[in-house]
């Protein structure tokens, strides 16, 4: 054993300048390549073009996406924005601030229509809207999810106001619930779990549940994730045209499509240079799409980002 590591280290001393510089540039593209999983993009964008005919009609389709808002700094907001959800009532966003909590309406051009303080609430991270009215704030650590009705006046809103639900799932300090994506049709919550390990669950009976017609089922959809090469979970939104889920991911700065059997559909470079990015998306927190597939998305510290598929 010794013999051999003398061996490789005899050969090593041996190189010449020009050929430690070409080691030391091989060594830093393969660093390049499982970082930013370059190898696993190439062999996903090989298996989705295959099918591309068969799917781009019938989905999302992620790779027609180009970016209409790059990087907007949100007025008002220095840091911490977080989870992201299109209300189609209102035509109208809502986001999360998180440090301090604090619930945000927003133009779906990224403008901030009005504030509220979220009083009592802790590590806010998700958010998404249930239909009738209803608000689901996903608070991290306690792994709670909390139903607010929408504001319709300015000011604080109380979190011992509001029904919650606490989900002792995979515990721990702060790695519980992600970001949140709701299924009005099936009343299934779909929430992200964002490392150590990540995970995708989906929730049924959620709305009937806070109601008082208790019969909450849990699902780990883990073999789902197997299909995907992200290394971590930001954000999770259910279309309801398509049935699709997207899953965002913040480390590997993707967009990911999975149908409703958690087959990978299609995906988007979130790196700059791909969708019309000038650059790279540094910290993508919250995603959404609305009633017209128009995709929202938005990064710490405060950038707000809309794709239109053309």
């Amino acid at each position: 054993m010794m013999s051999t590591a003398k061996g490789m280290l005899g050969r090593l001393s041996a190189l010449s300048p020009w050929q430690w510089a070409l080691l030391l540039v091989l060594l830093s593209l393969v660093y390049q390549v499982r970082s930013l999983h370059l190898d696993d993009r190439l062999y996903f964008w090989i298996q989705t073009s295959w099918h591309a005919s068969e799917w781009q009609d019938h989905s999302l389709w992620l790779p027609k996406y180009q970016v209409r808002i790059d990087a907007k700094a949100v007025p008002g907001v220095s840091d911490n924005l977080s989870g992201l959800t299109y209300d189609e009532r209102r035509n109208q966003l809502w986001a999360v601030v998180n440090n301090p909590e604090e619930l945000l309406a927003l133009s779906t051009d990224g403008e901030v229509l009005a504030r509220y303080p979220l009083s009592g609430f802790s590590d806010v991270e998700g958010i998404t809207y249930l239909g009738d009215n209803l608000l689901l704030l996903a608070e991290e650590r306690n792994q709670a999810l909390v139903v607010v009705e929408v504001p319709d006046q300015p000011g604080a809103l109380f979190r011992q106001d509001y029904q919650a639900l606490t989900l002792g799932v995979e515990a721990g300090d702060n790695q519980g619930f992600e970001g949140a994506g709701y299924d009005r049709g099936g009343d299934r919550l779909f929430v992200v779990k964002e490392r150590s390990p990540r995970k995708l669950y989906e929730i049924r009976g959620l709305k009937a549940s806070i109601e008082g017609d208790f019969n909450l089922e849990v699902i780990d959809r883990e073999e789902w994730l197997k299909n995907i090469f992200a290394t971590d979970l930001s954000s999770v939104h259910y279309d309801e045209q398509t049935g699709h889920l997207v899953l965002l991911s913040d480390e590997s700065k993707v967009l990911m499509e999975l149908d409703d059997q958690g087959k990978l559909i299609s995906f988007r470079s979130l790196l700059g240079g791909f969708a019309g990015l000038q650059d790279s998306v540094p910290q993508g927190e919250g995603m959404t799409l609305d009633d017209r597939g128009n995709l929202y998305l938005v990064s710490e510290p405060n950038l707000f980002y809309k794709f239109e598929r053309k």
